[in-house]
């Protein structure tokens, strides 16, 4: 594996210091590691491995020269917007977890287990799909690939660490009792059917996310999905209920080897031992966690699912950065 020089733009925040981690974990060999953030953060060191990495703001003066192979954003979409173009300009292949460039036609938009050619088709800027979107379209694939794929409804219920440390530290106040700062109600005990803007058709800006970052991912345009995104009380991994029509008839036994079998899928199945997908078995792993698998009563030839995963983990930093090892493998 070749040497490689790498930069994190957005470093400081939760899903930046999470990339810092799985490229930890993974041992890359890393020559050079760049982070990059605001100018509030600039001088402040943060640590990889052995060593304390100055923070740089982010500007282009602080990019010139630097010979970055991969750089990975996830510092919002207007930033991504007005430094993406930049880090390719000098030779960066930008993998953006944003969602400023995900629907562009030019950009890919990738999970490494379900289109892995679609990141070599980039012309500098690969997009990391919703946290959501990505541990769906695990099973999706493995179901689609054998028996067709007619319909998908979605219900979300999405970790506060979703919304960053703001949907975090509204946990830990309203949970004290105190006014929410960032969400419209309190989350402690309660259920917020309420994720990013409303939008003229009654959907949210989340579950159109959901809607169309599914169809991209799996080439199915016109594939009908429908979903409802609810943000609940807990810390960290969303769990996904999923309802997929299938276009052609199946034994459960085929549905349950298919899932059994798709990379990086764990199956946790098994009702008479209570076992099925946790949030508190996905916190801190890459693989996705499907579980309750059972046909649908309501309409024929369809499958129900429990789908789980850590949101911030598979749903931002590992998948981009295994879309990075598309490259280097």
């Amino acid at each position: 594996m070749k040497k490689i020089s790498v930069a994190i733009v957005g470093a400081t925040g939760m899903v930046g210091r999470s990339f810092i981690k799985v490229l930890e974990e993974k041992n890359f060999d890393i020559e050079n590691l760049y982070f990059y953030a605001s100018e509030r953060s600039e001088g402040q060191t943060l640590k990889y491995k052995d060593q304390e990495i100055t923070v740089l703001k982010l500007c282009e003066q602080n990019i010139i020269g630097k010979k970055i192979d991969f750089a990975f954003f996830s510092a919002g979409g207007n930033i991504s917007l007005e430094y993406a173009n930049i880090f390719k300009k000098y030779g960066a292949v930008v993998i953006d977890n944003s969602s400023a460039l995900r629907m562009n036609d030019t950009v890919p938009l990738v999970v490494p287990e379900v289109n892995p050619e679609d990141a070599f088709k980039h012309s500098g800027i690969i997009a990391n799909p919703n946290c959501s979107t990505i541990q769906c379209t695990l099973p999706l694939k493995a179901l689609s690939d054998i028996f067709g794929l007619k319909r998908v409804l979605f219900t979300t219920f999405q970790a506060v660490s979703g919304s960053g440390m703001k949907g975090v530290k509204d946990l830990e106040k309203t949970t004290l009792g105190e006014t929410p700062q960032f969400y419209p109600h309190p989350i402690y005990n309660n259920c917020l059917p309420h994720i990013d803007v409303f939008l003229e058709n009654g959907y949210t800006k989340e579950e159109m996310k959901m809607v169309n970052e599914t169809r991209k991912i799996l080439a199915l345009p016109n594939l009908p999905i429908s979903a409802t995104c609810v943000r609940v009380p807990v810390l960290n991994s969303h769990s996904i209920e999923i309802v997929a029509e299938l276009e052609k008839n199946f034994e459960m036994s085929e549905v349950i080897d298919a899932l059994k079998s798709f990379k990086n899928i764990i199956l946790l199945n098994d009702s008479e031992k209570n076992i099925y997908p946790l949030c508190t078995l996905a916190t801190g792993r890459d693989e996705v966690l499907v579980g309750r698998v059972r046909r649908d009563l309501s309409i024929i030839n369809s499958v129900r699912m429990f789908c789980v995963a850590d949101n911030i983990r598979k749903g931002a930093a590992s998948n981009a950065i295994q879309i990075m090892e598309l490259f280097i493998k």
